[in-house]
């Protein structure tokens, strides 16, 4: 099975830093054990007859099966079927695992259907990324980003050395490729990622040109370091269930000195092109889409954690509890509508790649960093102080007080003991660090959310929005002029 291929796959060498320890044997580390288990079962999902076909497609002229991140859509069906995989990935995890591969799957999809565009911008683009799609398809490879510069003084920028020293940089070119150096954040995923794909936010100068490059390193580059966060995860399911399975960790790289391969340099010292390809809406809308659709997930699924909460504690026949509510139900089908909308107003690019609408998926990720947080702060709201309230193990329903545990925490129309697992539950999403995490991550994972908005508005028609209104009072003004006559 591909689940079992993939955490084999894992003990590859690669230098994983955790807790000051250097970790061997990435799936035996309680750190990662629950998380690669999730994802063994997505894997395998391309393997079971009955479910292939919902996360997978079928190569032409095979009888293998690829994960649909990985399908140039022709046609609206084909676009749907990528939707389609987006959801049932993000609907076993509840859309609390962002960076499942999908999401760079089909950043390196975008690249190769714009290969004939993007290949202008340098000759050897196109055959590279053709090999490249092409390997990560056919071997299932678990991909991740890491695209945001260390923080160490954001007043200050790389005309100061210290800081363009510590952002990645090409510190010599030889026959073999590049040698890099330098520090890249934050990759989800990292520890059990194949490859990274890297480049950055940052506009960089003509002069900065060894700072302007897109690669895709290996994990188990000589010199890189992956340095975790801390471990959330915690074993036990009762008591932490999104703890013990999703928690898909974070990571800074340090590149000491890494060798990146020709093969595997995209482009390299050119800041304009860099932003062109960084630009492509090809690209872009492939990738975004899969954001606006895992966050569906994630929004239903808090939606359906508060209706329960409010169900079990009796409070949804308050009109107040019940505004809230539906808030949280508006904003789920705002983002549907959005998607749907999107799917429905494709286009073919210029290579007959069926694009979801751009300006409508942005739409949908920038409300994102609006919506989880109110999500979750409704969800604070009606639960109370019942989430402070909770026994410290479920296993206390079995100990020499369960008589009153079941008496005390009773509720309104659940058992106490499915109640205390449901409250702890909700807890893991506004109390916990993994909850925490996510709440940080949601903020902030489309980049700087009011760079964000102020981007919807430069890219904007402005004109078409107020022509109308000039025009308006131009006929107002001559209506004025024909009354005084």
């Amino acid at each position: 099975m591909r689940g079992d291929k993939f955490i084999a796959s894992l003990d590859d060498g690669r230098s994983v830093w955790l807790e000051g320890s250097r970790i061997k044997h990435i799936a035996g580390h309680p750190a990662f054990a629950g998380t690669l288990q999730t994802i063994k079962s997505l894997f395998d999902m391309l393997d079971a007859p009955d479910l292939r076909e919902q996360v997978g497609y079928e190569l032409p002229g095979t009888s293998c099966y690829a994960h649909s991140s990985f399908l140039v859509p022709y046609t609206l069906k084909e676009l749907k079927k990528r939707s389609t995989a987006f959801s049932r990935w993000s609907a076993e995890t509840h859309g609390m695992m962002s960076r499942l591969s999908d999401y760079a799957r089909s950043i390196v999809t975008g690249w190769y259907a714009a290969r004939e565009e993007l290949g202008q911008l340098d000759p050897a683009f196109k055959d590279k990324i053709a090999a490249y799609y092409e390997q990560a398809r056919d071997n299932d490879l678990f991909l991740t980003t890491a695209i945001i510069d260390p923080q160490i003084d954001r007043s200050s920028g790389l005309e100061d050395e210290r800081i363009a020293e510590r952002f990645l940089h090409v510190v010599r070119e030889s026959s073999e490729g590049i040698v890099v150096r330098g520090a890249k954040m934050i990759a989800t995923g990292a520890p059990y990622s194949h490859d990274f794909i890297i480049f950055s936010f940052l506009q960089f100068e003509s002069t900065q040109r060894k700072h302007a490059h897109v690669l895709i390193v290996p994990a188990d580059s000589a010199g890189l370091h992956i340095v975790c966060r801390e471990s959330f995860a915690d074993s036990r399911e009762r008591n932490h269930p999104l703890s013990a399975r999703y928690d898909e960790m974070d990571a800074v790289l340090f590149f000491d000195d890494v060798l990146i391969p020709w093969e595997r340099v995209l482009l390299y010292g050119d800041p304009e092109k860099v932003l062109a390809l960084r630009a492509n809406e090809t690209v872009n809308g492939l990738a975004f889409h899969q954001n606006a659709v895992r966050f569906v997930a994630k929004l239903e699924f808090v939606t359906g954690i508060t209706f329960a909460v409010a169900d079990s504690i009796g409070v949804t026949g308050f009109l107040h509890i019940q505004e809230k509510l539906g808030e949280l139900l508006i904003q789920a089908d705002v983002i549907k509508a959005l998607i749907a909308s999107a799917e429905a107003r494709a286009s073919p690019d210029g290579a007959g790649v069926y694009v979801p609408d751009l300006n409508l998926i942005e739409t949908a990720r920038n409300l994102g960093t609006r919506y989880y947080p109110r999500a979750i702060e409704i969800l604070q709201q009606i639960g109370g102080g019942g989430f402070v309230q909770t026994p410290s193990d479920v296993e206390d329903f079995y100990g020499p007080i369960s008589g009153l545990m079941h008496r005390y925490f009773e509720g309104a129309n659940v058992s106490a003991e499915k109640k205390v697992e449901l409250f702890k539950l909700a807890w893991e999403l506004i109390g916990s660090p993994l909850g925490a995490r996510h709440q940080l991550y949601e903020r902030f994972y489309a980049g700087d959310p009011v760079r964000g908005l102020a981007n919807h508005y430069l890219r904007s028609n402005k004109e078409a929005w107020t022509e109308p209104i000039w025009r308006l009072l131009q006929d107002n003004s001559k209506g004025g002029d024909r009354k005084v006559k």
